[in-house]
């Protein structure tokens, strides 16, 4: 299937702009952690790390916009992760301390890059085709995250969410719920990668010229 997505020149500055957002806004969260907090557990947030990669995709988009497969592969990967982020904020976490005391940088890393990571996946979208092997490669990453986060929490005393704190429901209540947020992040991900096929689609339709039609 076609892979090639490129970003026009306005939209590669507007990427670069909110990568300098996202940097600023971890930078400042950072430097400005409401206490209790540590620079280690700041770093061990689904979050951080997810915006980090996003980070590291709009540079690159921004800078030389690659279009081999395996660039694709990491920008659908930002892509499905930073949707994680977003939607488990949305459904479990709003209202609750994440240990982001500033609004502006609590919107931006939780709602305005992933709100702009799915339009540049949909707007600029790419075909990589959904299979079982695409979407186990994608979860890799997240479902490694859940278990270091369950082996470093009882040596630090310490988890970054509730849904992951053994401590508070028990390991019974805690494997049944991540049985459900996997399965939710496994919909997720042939979402993710079935709306770029979709729309790729839909793309090549419109700008393909028409055939003239036989006399």
């Amino acid at each position: 299937m076609d892979e090639v997505a490129v970003h026009p020149l306005w939209g590669r500055l507007l990427l670069l702009a909110v990568a300098v957002l996202d940097i600023a806004a971890t930078v400042w969260t950072v430097t400005h952690l409401a206490p209790p907090g540590s620079v280690a557990n700041f770093f061990s947030y689904f979050t951080i790390q997810s915006n980090l990669i996003v980070i590291l995709v709009l540079l690159g988009i921004a800078l030389r916009d690659p279009q081999g497969r395996r660039w694709q592969l990491i920008r659908c990967a930002a892509t499905l992760y930073i949707l994680i982020t977003g939607v488990v904020y949305a459904l479990l976490l709003q209202g609750l301390n994440v240990g982001i005391p500033y609004p502006w940088t609590n919107d931006t890393l939780h709602r305005v890059t992933p709100l702009v990571m799915v339009a540049d996946w949909l707007l600029v979208p790419v075909a990589l085709g959904v299979t079982v092997r695409l979407v186990a490669a994608l979860l890799v990453y997240p479902v490694a995250y859940g278990i270091y986060s369950l082996i470093r929490g009882p040596v630090v005393d310490w988890y970054p969410y509730p849904f992951l704190d053994p401590r508070t429901q028990g390991y019974g209540s805690l494997a049944v719920g991540l049985v459900f947020l996997v399965a939710a992040f496994v919909v997720l991900a042939i979402a993710v990668v079935f709306l770029g096929d979709l729309s790729r689609r839909a793309l090549v339709r419109r700008v393909e010229p028409s055939e003239p039609e036989s006399p």
